[in-house]
């Protein structure tokens, strides 16, 4: 009888020749959508999160207002040049550009390293391979096993990191309901910030990091009950991680739009009760 100790090891062999069909592709339908859609979608996002992290303005409506509303991407504003009302504390002193600069490396380093993310920017930018069927536009394959995609294996540690942003935005969210002057509300501007918040928490625990940290390394489910139970949450909501990353991206980019054109005074943030 085979056990799996005693089966011989197949062993591995990174740098061959790339497989697929000998042609471009063989397939008729539009499988070119996919990719395009991708590229479009990050690269709008890439841009417009840039150009607003550079802005340096108009991220933060307050009392002057009647709202305590920020965009998710100065969040927390931990810069002495940030906006009265917008920053804790205790800022930081020598930092003289964009606060957003600061903290915006690590939600941006959770999405960059995220396992879908790779799939989906590998196939669509880098044609590796584009899709099902289709042949690589590389010759050789190296994995992730050189400089720079070996930095991918930190994406556990952006993963830390981007719980204790969920917890600040969460923070954001729940202070959006104070309106200095007037007292508790609902603005759409708080429905904003808690869709904002709700969507980044059910794109983190679903999260194949996530997953693997609640199940992860046990032999037996019986001699671990509390962390089986966090693994029967989380495992639907990985089912569902694609559509939570998509989601979650628009609508933290749309959040971020939404405060600018308010602390801007193009549009109103409507009370609603």
């Amino acid at each position: 009888m085979t056990t799996v100790e005693s089966a011989p090891a197949t062993p591995v062999i990174l740098g061959g020749t790339r497989g697929g069909p000998d042609k471009p592709t063989l397939r008729k339908d539009r499988w070119w959508v996919s990719p395009v859609v991708t590229v479009s979608v990050l690269t709008t996002f890439v841009v417009y999160a840039t150009w607003a992290a550079f802005s340096n303005r108009n991220y933060y409506v307050g009392a002057d207002m009647h709202r305590n509303l920020i965009s998710p991407f100065y969040s927390p504003c931990l810069t002495e040049s940030c906006v009265p009302g917008s920053h804790p504390a205790t800022v930081i002193t020598w930092w003289t550009i964009s606060p957003a600069l600061l903290i915006l490396i690590f939600p941006l380093g959770f999405r960059f390293t995220c396992y879908y993310y790779r799939r989906a920017y590998y196939r669509s930018f880098w044609w590796a391979p584009p899709a099902c069927a289709v042949a690589d536009a590389h010759v050789r394959y190296t994995g992730e096993s050189r400089f720079p995609l070996i930095v991918q294996n930190v994406h556990r540690y952006f993963f830390y990191f981007g719980l204790i942003f969920n917890v600040i935005l969460t923070i954001d969210a729940v202070r959006a309901f104070q309106q200095p002057g007037l007292g508790l509300g609902v603005t759409v501007g708080t429905i904003v910030l808690c869709l904002n918040a709700g969507l980044l928490w059910l794109y983190s625990l679903s999260c194949h990091a996530c997953r693997h940290l609640c199940g992860g390394g046990m032999r037996t489910f019986s001699e671990h009950p509390i962390r089986y139970r966090f693994w029967k949450f989380v495992t639907p909501l990985n089912a569902r991680h694609m559509q939570f990353a998509w989601m979650s991206l628009i609508v933290v980019g749309l959040t971020d739009l939404y405060v600018r054109l308010v602390a801007s005074g193009t549009i109103t943030d409507f009370k609603l009760f």
